[in-house]
């Protein structure tokens, strides 16, 4: 609030977000100068309680930071052994043989995680070397210095009533200064989102794009896991509907995540992501592996897939943006922890050598530079066709001219250049008439879930007298606009039911946000087609608290 006065603390950096790109760079900073002060703000319950991944884990970046994480006692134990694609149809499949795919696409080396764990385990290894880890502190301002540069953020403000003033139990939160503000919030962060358009940094860039992604976690029977095995799958039930696929990763002690992307650009408002996931669960192939299983947890997230030619600026005065805030997930890998690590370190390394040249609040260009031209940059650039021609010409085309154009560009060449994005995902979306209902059949209750029943597995919650973090630009437009030409779409691209048109008898209808159900995913920011909904953090500890994510 604009006219609350602020205690302030001094860092010389302070992190938005314990994941892997936020908990890298703090504790690439206190291996570089033990008398950094250095603080990371999460807005989970706890370090983990928000993240959210498949996630098979390329360690590059773990070597990187931790070289010895193996004898530090990393979670990271489940080594891939066996690596499958396959192509369904509605009663069968087709594996894909891996011989014709780059080299990149090999998964060999690679450790199934559960990214919450490993970033819970990387908190203990920042705290040890002095790092402050504060969970449960939304940071919902940025602060702004004299001359326009960030120099900090508003984090802990508890208390603000369901009509916005403060209520009797109000805490004001405090100012966390630091010559340099590092926002490793993941996709679609709140305060990213303002940095990237105050200082226009994503000019003469391609629009972001992209996906949903679903999972669950399930135990299954001792007779049916093969911890170590990973499988991909694409075709059914998407089919030409939607850009996405699935993957089945089997840990141990016999769980196993099931997951499901799609990929938002698609046009038909009718699509419903959560249904596509729960459909996809009664393949024969997934429900012969999940026969007398049980559903454990569920979550979901949504996923930055514009890749190389999306990438924002990383940098203003003051604040640099990692990991998934730029969009650094390698499309036909499914993987960006790697990356996210790398640019924390990066990021870390560059104000280390500011601050120890008595530098604040200026722009860190050496940590963009590296991130374009290091490791990351190379990992991006050679699959950077790979979405848009799976966006504008569907599974076949980019199997085959995708395929062929990683291979060149593993050689060192593009026959395409660099192809663009055009729309983004919310212009994609095309009016209701030019498209087809569809029917999704219904949850069985034993493999597949209503979205209700299948968010209290999400473990999520919300202080109800708050209020509502999704807030509409105009309240009108879901019932004047969105319902009469793309038939209500928040009603289905959200995967945790927060938002429903209500009908009833004699009355107009209403537009009910129902923001308790909120998993924090962001999708409702990114694909509503009038752009009317603003995702902003709700007080710190609230939403998801994912246990193995």
């Amino acid at each position: 609030m604009a006219d609350t006065e602020r205690e302030a603390m001094e860092y010389d950096v302070v992190i938005v977000g314990a994941g892997p790109a936020g908990l890298s760079a703090a504790i690439r900073l206190k291996q570089l100068d033990a008398d950094l002060n250095v603080v990371v703000l999460e807005k989970g319950s706890e370090v983990g309680a928000h993240i959210l991944s498949g996630a098979v884990l390329d360690p590059c970046g773990l070597d990187a930071l931790i070289p010895d994480w193996k004898a530090k006692g990393a979670p990271v134990t489940v080594e891939v052994k066996e690596d499958n694609f396959y192509m369904l149809g509605e009663a069968g499949k087709i594996r894909i043989p891996n011989f014709p795919m780059p080299p990149l696409m090999n998964n060999h080396g690679n450790y199934i995680v559960s990214m919450g764990n490993v970033c819970r385990w990387m908190a203990e290894q920042a705290e040890e070397l002095g790092v402050e880890v504060f969970p449960g502190m939304a940071c919902s301002e940025l602060v702004y210095g004299e001359n326009g540069e960030v120099k900090g953020v508003v984090a802990g403000e508890f208390g603000i009533a369901a009509d916005g003033t403060k209520g009797d139990s109000y805490e004001p939160g405090m100012e966390l200064h630091g010559k340099y503000v590092f926002l490793g919030e993941g996709v679609r962060g709140s305060l990213s989102k303002e940095v990237i358009a105050k200082y226009d940094l994503s000019a003469g860039k391609e629009p972001q794009k992209f996906g949903l992604g679903m999972k669950e976690i399930w135990e299954i029977d001792p007779a049916k896991h093969k911890e170590g095995t990973v499988a991909h799958t694409m075709g059914w039930p998407l089919g030409s509907k939607a850009g996405g696929g699935s993957f089945i990763y089997h840990l141990d002690n016999n769980q196993v995540y099931v997951g499901f992307v799609v990929h938002l650009g698609y046009k038909n408002p009718h699509v419903f992501p959560y249904m596509e996931f729960q459909q996809f669960k009664h393949h024969p192939m997934v429900a012969e592996l999940l026969k007398g299983g049980k559903r454990v947890a569920y979550g979901a997230r949504a996923i930055t897939e514009g890749g190389f030619q999306s990438m924002p600026k990383m940098v203003a005065p003051g604040v640099a943006l990692l990991g998934c805030a730029v969009g650094m997930v390698n499309v036909p890998r499914i993987k960006g922890n790697h990356n996210a690590m790398l640019s924390g370190k990066a990021a870390a390394e560059a104000a280390f050598e500011a601050i120890k040249a008595d530098r604040s609040g200026d722009e860190l260009t050496a940590y963009e530079d590296e991130v374009r031209a290091g490791a990351i940059g190379k990992d991006l650039k050679k699959v950077r066709n790979v979405k848009p021609l799976w966006s504008k010409y569907g599974l076949t085309a980019s199997l085959a001219v995708g395929g062929f154009d990683m291979w060149c560009n593993t050689l060192g060449f593009s026959l395409l250049g660099t192809l663009k994005h055009g729309k983004s995902d919310a212009e994609a979306t095309e009016p209701a008439d030019k498209h087809s209902q569809i029917t999704y059949p219904k949850p069985d209750g034993k493999l597949s879930f209503d979205r209700l029943t299948n968010v209290a597995f999400s473990f999520t919650n919300h202080e109800e007298s708050q209020p509502a973090h999704l807030k509409l630009k105009d309240p009108s437009i879901p019932v004047d606009r969105n319902l009469p030409v793309y038939a209500g779409p928040s009603a289905r691209y959200c995967p945790a039911g927060v938002y429903e048109f209500v009908t009833e008898e004699g009355k107009d209808p209403r537009f009910v946000i129902n923001f308790q159900n909120c998993v924090h995913c962001k999708t409702c920011d990114i694909k509503d087609p009038s752009q009317n909904i603003n995702w902003t953090t709700p007080q710190g500890g609230d939403g998801p608290n994912y246990p193995n994510m």
